[in-house]
């Protein structure tokens, strides 16, 4: 009998419609702040990563199997569409 083993995922999905979308407005959309001007404050100070890596451009663009990191929970970007 063969046997797979799969990590389970636990990330949280955010559905975007469009090509791409901005780390900044992909925490807003997630709810994760309450406002822009939060989400520039936690980015520029260092406090999310992106494909596991730290990342304080607030404009940096996500696309869908991007995944994105705050305050230990980990989120998805996935296409709408599918």
């Amino acid at each position: 009998m063969k046997v797979t083993v799969r990590k389970k995922d636990n990330s949280i999905p955010v559905s975007i419609s469009t090509e791409f979308i901005k780390l900044e407005s992909a925490m807003k959309l997630a709810n994760i702040v309450p406002s822009g001007g939060s989400a520039k404050a936690e980015i520029q100070e260092g406090f999310v990563t992106v494909n596991g890596e730290v990342c304080t451009m607030r404009g940096k663009k996500l696309y869908p199997g991007d995944r994105f990191s705050y305050e230990g929970d980990e989120y998805l970007i996935t296409n709408g569409a599918s």
